[in-house]
């Protein structure tokens, strides 16, 4: 059996963290350590350590905190043969979830893994197709064979719950400490360009949605344009825009199925805010650093 480690970045948790770390404890896969790196000790409850007894749990500021940066340094704190990221709002659906993630990398050609995302009750439907499109059914790897077909798609992983074998992450040189978005994908670019694979596991899942409004979904893909522009060494050859089209025509066509066209509408506005949002992160560089500041 391997190592695994479970590292967590919270910021702010609610009453839900304690769920999620409770659901840890029920694992059927030996958890060797749950290292919780939170931001703002002032919000932290202590209660929540006893939700998963023995995890270890760190406080930084608020200016300390960063994307890339922060799980790098959790990286670091781990001798674990497995880093499994996860986010404060991801709950394991069943016990297995760390099991299967684990059983991906029986593939010796797979480096990275990362689960499926199932919709929360309160989710629109909206919500609920983008998950089906972007987190299917069906478990595949994707390798550098992939490119031609799936093109930004075949870097794609999530945080939101991703393993990782320890010794490549490290020559791989891990996720740049710098960016504040999209690190899972410019490293899971790295394990591509290296010739290995990374795995969706779909037997892997975790209840994980949001309700996001216009003005959020503009503010979530300026920052994800802004770090494609700063790594072109990985975006500039795949471009992100077919792959936002492609979501939004399986969306249209997953409400019209459900036979709930009205919400055609607030797709279009959520679009319209997605690629405005996206198309000034990409020019970032030309806009005003308040500006800049206030979006990221």
């Amino acid at each position: 059996m391997y190592s695994v480690d479970i590292l967590i970045p919270t910021y702010r948790p609610g009453p839900e963290f304690a769920e999620l770390l409770r659901r840890l404890a029920r694992q059927h896969y030996a958890i060797h350590q749950v290292l919780i790196i939170n931001t703002e000790r002032q919000y932290w409850d202590p209660s929540f350590e006893k939700a998963y007894p023995g995890c270890r749990v760190m406080h930084i500021e608020k200016n300390e905190f960063n994307h890339g940066g922060t799980r790098s340094w959790m990286a670091g704190l781990s001798a674990a043969e497995f880093l499994v990221y996860m986010t404060q709002d991801a709950l394991p659906a069943d016990t297995e979830l760390i099991g299967n993630l684990v059983k991906a990398f029986e593939n010796p050609g797979v480096k990275a893994a990362y689960a499926r995302q199932l919709p929360r009750k309160d989710c629109s439907l909206l919500e609920s197709c983008t998950r089906a499109f972007n987190y299917p059914a069906e478990s595949r790897i994707k390798t550098k064979d992939d490119l031609g077909t799936l093109g930004i798609k075949t870097f794609f992983c999530s945080d939101v719950c991703a393993a990782y074998e320890r010794k490549t992450y490290l020559d791989l040189g891990g996720f740049p400490e710098t960016v504040n978005f999209n690190e899972d994908m410019i490293y899971a670019a790295k394990v591509i360009e290296a010739g290995y694979g990374v795995a969706y596991v779909s037997e892997a899942k975790v209840i994980h949605s949001h309700n996001y409004t216009g003005g959020q979904q503009f503010r979530r893909n300026f920052a994800l344009a802004v770090s494609q522009a700063d790594h072109p060494e990985v975006f500039a050859k795949y471009p992100s825009e077919g792959e936002g089209i492609r979501l939004v025509k399986k969306t249209a066509a997953c409400v019209c199925r459900k036979r709930r066209p009205w919400l055609l509408a607030p797709l279009f506005w959520q679009s319209a805010c997605k690629y405005a949002g996206y198309w000034l992160g990409k020019r970032y560089r030309k806009l005003p650093r308040w500006i800049v500041r206030r979006w990221k």
